[in-house]
């Protein structure tokens, strides 16, 4: 029987708090290519570059942070800034991931609401959508070499496409599905035990890493679980209340709390499970955006940093601005509003649940189930290639005579550069802002 082995970390590259601070604020400027390209990012710098964290860590932090719902990627920024400086690098590595994009969307909020779509504004459009595609199928390429392990990983990853893109199942369904399969799998095939040399040599590994996935797992304390409980609800319910008793229309104000508090509470396999959730009941029942303003939203997300599912921030900010009659003032409250409700809960999750994720990630059963979970959201994501590729290359309706061949150009330029001379996220956007003018002035 393998005995676990618990090794130190490697203090030689620990890195200070202020060099660490540094990284997470530069993440939420570049981190564009949605969830992909932000674990991409993370995984070049925190492992391959700086060595602060084993692949194998960081792999597993990641597959857990899938099965929990909100974005995987900012839980596992705040469960990456707390491993290496605890619950204030948490924190700061939580708050500055959103906060550019939030500062971005603000700012595009505004324009959109005092510009309207202008002819100039829709040509840089047509720049930055192409360039978004390129980007999500190079992360998604990079992703896939990592977490495609073996045969079953494919197939699962095959599966997940096929169903999510042609049969239109839910990714909470497949991740569920996935699970069954993963348990029945691990628990049928034939149990094989690493050797001594196997087990020296994963631990000859693992120890040039900072953070490695052989240290002591921390223990559960039942009382300190429910303080950070009754912690969170405060915060929580602080803001709530004031909005409540001393906004303007209260009910607006609670039924916007409640709305963006359960929606972060259905986003498990990524952004694109809540945004459909949001955008029927803030069209349909709420009646606070139309459908044409959800979708401009849905877009002006899709080019800023940090998670999609910023998009909701744009609609707390346009819910605001067209409740109380275009007023800016209530928009902001509304955008500040929303981002609150939606990104506490993900705190909540990884301060509360580090423990349990911790205890998780020495399970071998549970380590291969996750392992599935990875790949099949792969072929979700290659679901996702392909719907917006649809929208970006045929924008009015489907066949070779309505194929946007200014679009496919981009999209073939922005993948010969990711891939040939891996230009930065940054760069490409610029350059795509480039190609967007050059469109306005050449239409």
């Amino acid at each position: 029987m393998e005995k676990p082995v618990a090794i130190e970390r490697n203090e030689l590259f620990k890195p200070s708090f202020r060099e660490a601070i540094r990284f997470w604020f530069i993440l939420g400027w570049i981190s564009f290519g949605g969830t992909t390209g932000h674990i991409t990012i993370m995984h070049d710098f925190l492992v391959d570059k700086k060595k602060w964290v084993s692949s194998k860590k960081f792999f597993r932090a990641l597959n857990a942070c899938m099965l929990l719902p909100g974005p995987e990627a900012h839980q596992l920024t705040i469960y990456l800034g707390w491993k290496l400086h605890g619950l204030k690098g948490g924190v700061l590595a939580g708050l500055f991931f959103i906060l550019p994009s939030l500062c971005i969307i603000l700012g595009l909020s505004l324009v959109y609401v005092y510009f309207g779509n202008s002819a100039f504004l829709s040509a840089l459009f047509s720049g930055l959508k192409p360039a978004v595609l390129a980007i999500i199928l190079f992360a998604t390429y990079k992703v896939g070499q990592k977490s495609l392990l073996g045969t079953w990983h494919y197939i699962v990853a095959l599966l997940a496409f096929l169903l999510s893109y042609f049969v239109k199942v839910p990714m909470p369904w497949i991740i569920l599905g996935v699970m069954v399969l993963g348990f029945s799998l691990y628990f049928l095939k034939p149990k094989e035990e690493k050797g001594k040399s196997e087990q020296e040599e994963e631990v000859d590994k693992e120890r040039f890493y900072h953070v490695n996935s052989l240290e002591t797992v921390p223990s559960i304390s039942v009382r300190k679980i429910s303080v950070q409980f009754l912690a969170f609800f405060l915060l929580w319910l602080g803001p709530f209340m004031a909005l409540y008793l001393f906004m303007p229309d209260a009910t607006f104000w609670k039924d916007l709390s409640f709305l963006f508090t359960k929606s972060a509470y259905l986003t498990i396999g990524g952004s694109y499970t809540v945004i459909p959730y949001v955008a029927n009941l803030v069209t349909e029942k709420f009646l606070w955006l139309t459908k044409t303003q959800m979708i401009d939203g849905f877009a002006l997300a899709e080019t800023t940093p940090g998670p999609l599912v910023i998009v909701l921030a744009y609609v707390g900010f346009m819910a605001g601005f067209n409740h109380f009659d275009h007023s800016y003032a209530m928009a902001m409250v509304g955008l500040a509003a929303t981002a609150y409700f939606t990104f506490l809960p993900n705190f909540a999750l990884i301060f509360i649940g580090a423990p349990l994720i911790e205890r998780s990630q020495k399970n071998k059963a549970i380590q291969y189930v996750l392992s599935l979970v990875t790949a099949s959201v792969v072929g979700v994501i290659v679901n996702l290639a392909f719907y917006l590729g649809q929208g970006i290359l045929f924008p009015t309706t489907s066949g070779l005579a309505n194929l946007d061949w200014k679009a496919l150009l981009w999209v073939a330029i922005s993948i010969f550069l990711l891939f040939r001379y891996r230009i930065g996220m940054l760069q490409l956007i610029l350059l795509s802002l480039v190609y967007g003018f050059l469109l306005y002035l050449l239409p």
